[in-house]
C-alpha cells in the first residue's frame, strides 16, 4: 500500500491526528471550563495534537425544535486555548448498542419513536434503523450541529465527526418489529446481492455460498442463520449514511463510525458479545457498500495481545479503508505496530489512563506519554513515508532479546535493554529494565531516523560480492558494524525539515550502535559504507 488516504486535513494539508478520548471526564450534562481544561491539559501533557469530545444528543437537543450549543462552543474555545483539534463523537441514535443519550421528547414517545422487538416480543432499550421517525429526527439534530460548528468554528478546530458510537442492538441479532420483521420475510435487495457477486470473495460471500449460493430469496434464505445479523447491519449502514449525508450536505467535514469487536472474551454471538448489526470484520463488506458518505470504518482495538491486536489492524486497513484507531487501552507499545505496519492515519487511547486523582498526569503513564511524544515527533516522516515499507516499528516481545531488521542495502539487528557498552558479538543476557520499542524510518539507503527507549540498533552493510568466510581478520568493528558520516539529535520545524541540535560523538556510536531516548528528540544517521 503506498498511496494512503489521508480523511484528516488541517489548512489544507495531511495531518495525522494522535490523542485521547476524553470520554465523560468532562461530565455529561454539565460542562464546566475547569472541568473541560483538565481534560484538554491532560492530552496536551501526553504529548498528543488532538482530543475526542462527545456530543450529547438530549443534552443538544433538549426540546424537538429547540437546540443549546453552548458546550460545543465552550469546547471549541478549549481546543484552541490549548492548541488542539477536536473530533466530535455523536451521541445520537446509538451509544454502545442503546438509546441512552436520545432525548426524553424521544424516548417518552414510543409510538412514533419505535423501539426494537427483541424474538419474544419485548421491546429494547434500543431505537429501531426501521422507524423512519427515528432517522428523521437524528438526521435534523446532527444537521443542525453541522450547520452551527460551519457558522461559529471558523478556525476550523473541529476537523472530524465520529457518527454514532459502536452502533447496533444488544439484546437480539435482529429487530423482530412488523417494520422490520417484513423486510426480513421479503427476497434480499438486488443492490446488495449484486455488490456481493461484484465483490466476489469475502466473509459476506462465504456465508452466501455457505447457505447454497442462491441467486435471491429473502435473508435467511440467502444466507441462513447468520441473515438475521446481515439485514441489521445492511439496515445500520443505511442510517448511518443518511444521518452522515445530512450532515455533509451541509458541513463538508470527515465523518467515520466506530466498532465494538466481536468476540472479546465471550461467544462471538451478535447481539450478545457485541451490538448485532455494528460494522465487525464479519459484516465490514456491507458497511463499505452502503456508506458512501462515510469516510472511514474505525475499530476499537482493546486487545491486549499483539497477535489479536495485529488482527484487527489487519482487517481494517484495506485499499478501500485506511486504518484509524479511534479507541485502544493507552498499555504497552502496541500503537507503532499499528502506525508502522498497517499505515493507521491517526491513534487514539483513553484519557483516564493518564489522569491522576488529583487531575494531573499519572505518573505510572509515563511510557504511554513517551510513546506519543516520540510518535508526534516524527509525524512529518509517517505524512512522507507510511505505506512505502519504510517506516519500521521494534516492539519487545517475551523471550525476543534480539531483532534482526531487513534494510535496504543493510541487515539491522536490534538489542532491546537500557543503554549499555557492550558488543553485539558477545552472549550476554538482556539486562533488567523496561521493555524497548520504537520507530525506525529508513528515509533513503544511507538515511535512518529514529525514536523510542531502550535499544541499540546496529547496521551493517549487506554484501555486494560473493560472501567470504566469516573469520574475523582484523578489528571487528570494521566486519561487524556499519559506520557513519553523522549521528545527530534534533527536530522537525515548522517546514518540516530536521534541526540539529547536538551531535554524537564516534565513541558513542561505535560502542552504542544507534539508540534513542524520549529526551534525545529524533535522532537522524547517516551512514557511510
Amino acid at each position: 500500500m503506498t498511496n494512503i488516504k489521508r480523511v484528516f486535513t488541517v489548512d489544507g494539508k495531511p495531518f495525522f491526528p494522535l490523542g485521547c478520548e476524553s470520554l465523560y471526564v468532562a461530565g455529561y450534562s454539565v460542562r464546566k471550563e475547569s472541568e473541560t481544561d483538565e481534560a484538554f491539559k491532560a492530552v496536551k501533557d501526553a504529548n498528543c495534537n488532538t482530543s475526542m469530545i462527545d456530543i450529547y444528543w438530549d443534552q443538544l437537543n433538549p426540546k424537538e425544535g429547540e437546540y443549546d450549543f453552548s458546550s460545543i462552543d465552550a469546547l471549541i474555545a478549549g481546543a484552541r486555548k490549548f492548541g488542539l483539534k477536536l473530533i466530535l463523537l455523536w451521541f445520537g441514535t446509538w451509544k454502545n448498542g442503546n438509546m441512552d443519550y436520545a432525548p426524553a421528547w424521544v424516548k417518552n414517545d414510543r409510538e412514533r419513536f419505535k423501539r426494537v422487538k427483541s424474538f419474544s416480543g419485548k421491546e429494547l432499550w434500543n431505537l429501531s434503523s426501521f422507524c423512519k421517525a427515528n432517522l428523521d429526527a437524528d438526521k435534523t439534530a446532527f444537521a443542525a450541529l453541522c450547520n452551527h460548528l460551519k457558522a461559529k468554528d471558523r478556525a476550523r478546530a473541529v476537523i472530524g465527526f465520529q457518527v454514532q458510537n459502536e452502533p447496533g442492538i444488544l439484546g437480539s441479532d435482529r429487530d423482530y418489529g412488523p417494520e422490520a420483521q417484513t423486510v426480513f420475510d421479503k427476497p434480499v435487495p438486488a443492490k446488495f446481492v449484486n455488490a456481493m457477486k461484484k465483490t466476489g470473495k469475502g466473509r459476506i460471500y462465504d456465508i452466501w455460498q455457505q447457505a447454497g449460493g442462491r441467486n435471491d430469496g429473502t435473508w435467511p434464505e440467502m444466507f441462513g442463520w447468520e441473515g438475521g445479523e446481515l439485514m441489521t447491519a445492511w439496515s445500520l449502514a443505511g442510517y448511518i449514511d443518511s444521518v452522515a449525508a445530512a450532515g455533509k450536505a451541509v458541513y463538508d467535514i470527515p465523518m467515520y463510525i466506530n466498532v465494538w469487536q466481536s468476540g472479546q472474551g465471550w461467544w462471538p454471538i451478535p447481539g450478545e458479545s457485541y451490538p448485532s448489526g455494528g460494522a465487525v470484520i464479519k459484516v465490514l463488506d456491507i458497511y463499505k457498500w452502503f456508506t458512501p458518505h462515510v469516510d472511514l470504518i474505525a475499530p476499537d482495538n482493546y486487545q491486549d495481545n499483539l497477535r489479536a491486536f495485529e488482527d484487527v489492524c489487519a482487517a481494517y486497513s484495506r485499499d478501500d479503508n485506511p486504518l484509524f484507531v479511534p479507541e485502544s487501552v493507552l498499555k504497552g507499545p502496541h500503537k507503532l505496530r499499528a502506525i508502522a505496519e498497517y499505515n493507521a492515519i491517526g491513534y487514539f487511547g483513553e484519557i483516564r489512563t493518564l489522569l491522576g486523582k488529583d487531575g494531573n498526569a499519572d505518573p505510572e503513564s509515563e511510557t504511554q506519554r513517551n510513546i506519543c511524544q516520540c510518535i508526534a515527533a516524527v509525524i512529518p516522516l509517517l505524512l512522507k513515508y507510511q505505506g512505502t515499507g519504510k517506516v519500521r516499528s521494534l516492539i519487545e516481545e517475551d523471550g525476543l532479546p534480539k531483532q534482526l531488521f531487513d534494510f535496504d542495502g543493510y541487515m539491522g539487528l536490534v538489542q532491546y535493554g537500557p543503554l549499555m557498552h557492550f558488543l553485539v558479538s558477545e552472549k550476554r543476557e538482556r539486562p533488567a529494565g523496561p521493555l524497548g520499542w520504537g520507530l525506525v524510518i529508513q528515509a533513503s539507503r544511507k538515511e535512518f531516523y529514529l525514536v523510542g527507549d531502550n535499544f541499540q540498533l546496529y547496521l551493517r552493510a549487506k554484501p555486494t560480492v560473493k560472501i567470504q568466510p566469516p573469520a574475523l581478520n582484523g578489528d571487528w568493528r570494521n566486519t561487524s558494524i556499519g559506520t557513519f558520516m553523522s549521528v545527530e539529535e534534533g527536530h522537525f520545524n515548522e517546514k518540516d525539515e530536521f534541526v540539529a541540535e547536538r551531535r554524537r560523538n564516534g565513541d558513542q556510536v561505535t560502542w552504542c550502535g544507534l539508540w534513542a531516548e524520549p529526551g534525545c528528540g529524533v535522532v537522524r544517521a547517516v551512514t557511510c559504507d
